[in-house]
């Protein structure tokens, strides 16, 4: 019955309904103090659930996106009462979320224009309401339950009351860390590449060669498939020095040669509109010789005699030995996705880690090895730490607790709020059509007069 209201994000389909329209004859089947909500709405909706779902239960869903809806708007209005603030640059750069996760699902900035009818520009200014109220109700719905824990007897309890015939089989999970030494390149091989690349941008600009054409020939990654385009955003992660020196072309320059931590690189700005823009690029990776590998493989088997022996604790190897970034930012561990440093096996996309950790006991160290950079595409070294492994089982405390723990603090945050809600709407104008008023999430509701 519960539903963690508005920690959901949109629908994953973007779809560009009546709401992000000018709404002409339109039934409203509710209302919050000054808030509507449009049958067009929850049609919409129900139109982008079947989608995903054919078989879906209609009457049950609408009754689940009027809660939604009804909540959300409740909250907005507690938000303006108790003065919780959002910002404009918050909104802004919500919106440019959206807009760049939006054009990547349709395959490019043109084609989201002409599925959507608008421009980028219009897209923005009709869904900067619904971004604004959804985030100012899920900013209010933090403060209202800021307060809500739960206790381990709490978490027992809960999971007690699962059938135990319905447990599911979770499948087998690791926690990875690595050390990783980068070897340093050879001087003379550095000046090659960035020699080789400064004569690939004369054969561009002096005699005509096709950018597209060389970056397929030469780049040394996997936009060559695509004639080196990108696609970016000012606010995207991108290396910095790669950014701005993009960002300082007119549409056809190309940049001279510069060097970032993946390589020697040269850009070309096809076009641009804003913090939009679409480049080309080619990257030549200075790729280290066998003897720097070697050196750098001698230096992590001693970091490893240290390791095994005691006299270092992995965390502090990290920061004193790895010169990777990225490891050194999560203290060697590895994450997914999500965040979790929890990983299911067949989620790690690196397949010579699969291999060396299946081999591995919990809380043992690796012989160092030679490995692919996925961020930097460079071979480089590295020791891995199995520091705990699961094996397929069915769900039970002793190994599931974190993730049993997440899941009963959830039903319990939206008990919370259903509650919450119930009693707040007495202090609010709210009407609810009569094909709602039945709805299980709504029952409880305080309504004012229904004429």
């Amino acid at each position: 019955m519960y539903k963690n209201l508005l920690l959901i994000t949109c629908l994953a389909v973007f779809h560009f309904s009546a709401y992000s329209q000018t709404q002409v004859a339109d039934k409203i089947v509710g209302v919050v103090g000054k808030k509507i909500i449009l049958l067009s709405e929850i049609n919409e909706q129900l139109a982008d659930e079947k989608r995903f779902n054919p078989d879906l239960d209609a009457s049950t869903s609408k009754c689940n996106i009027m809660y939604t809806l009804l909540a959300q708007q409740l909250l907005v209005e507690q938000a303006e009462r108790d003065s919780v603030i959002v910002t404009n640059e918050e909104i802004e750069g919500i919106l440019e979320q959206r807009i760049r996760y939006w054009t990547e699902q349709a395959g490019g900035k043109e084609n989201l224009e002409a599925s959507s009818g608008r421009t980028l520009y219009q897209l923005k200014e009709d869904f900067r309401p619904f971004f604004r109220d959804k985030t100012i109700a899920e900013r209010m719905q933090e403060t209202i339950m800021s307060h809500v824990k739960i206790t381990p007897t709490e978490v027992t309890e809960f999971f007690n009351k699962i059938n135990k015939d319905s447990l599911p089989m979770i499948p087998a999970t690791v926690e990875v860390g690595q050390i990783v030494i980068e070897p340093e390149v050879d001087a003379d091989v550095e000046k090659m590449a960035k020699e080789r690349l400064e004569g690939i941008r004369k054969e561009i600009v002096e005699d005509g060669r096709s950018f597209a054409t060389m970056a397929s020939l030469y780049s040394m990654d996997i936009g060559r498939e695509n004639g080196g385009l990108l696609e970016m955003n000012r606010n995207d992660p991108i290396e910095p020095l790669f950014k701005a020196a993009a960002y300082r072309l007119q549409p056809g320059e190309i940049s001279p040669v510069i060097k970032t931590n993946s390589g020697y690189h040269i850009i070309q700005m096809e076009r641009r509109l804003g913090d939009d823009a679409v480049v080309r690029h080619i990257v030549l990776v200075p790729e280290p010789t066998n003897f720097d590998i070697q050196i750098a493989l001698k230096k992590l088997d001693s970091v490893r005699a240290d390791l095994v022996s005691g006299k270092i604790s992995f965390t502090a190897a990290v920061g004193k030995y790895s010169n990777d970034e990225q490891s050194k930012m999560t203290g060697g561990m590895i994450y997914d996705q999500e965040q979790n440093s929890v990983i299911t096996v067949e989620n790690l996309q690196d397949r010579d880690m699969i291999r060396s950790i299946t081999e591995m006991e919990v809380g043992t160290y690796s012989q160092p090895q030679v490995f692919q950079s996925p961020f930097t595409n460079k071979r480089q070294t590295r020791i891995l730490y199995l520091k705990n492994r699961t094996e397929p089982h069915v769900l039970n405390l002793e190994d599931d607790y974190s993730r049993i723990q997440a899941v009963a603090m959830a039903e319990k945050r939206a008990k919370y709020l259903h509650t919450w809600l119930e009693k707040q709407s007495e202090f609010y104008y709210i009407k609810i059509d009569p094909e709602y008023r039945e709805c299980e999430e709504i029952k409880g509701w305080k309504q004012s007069e229904v004429n």
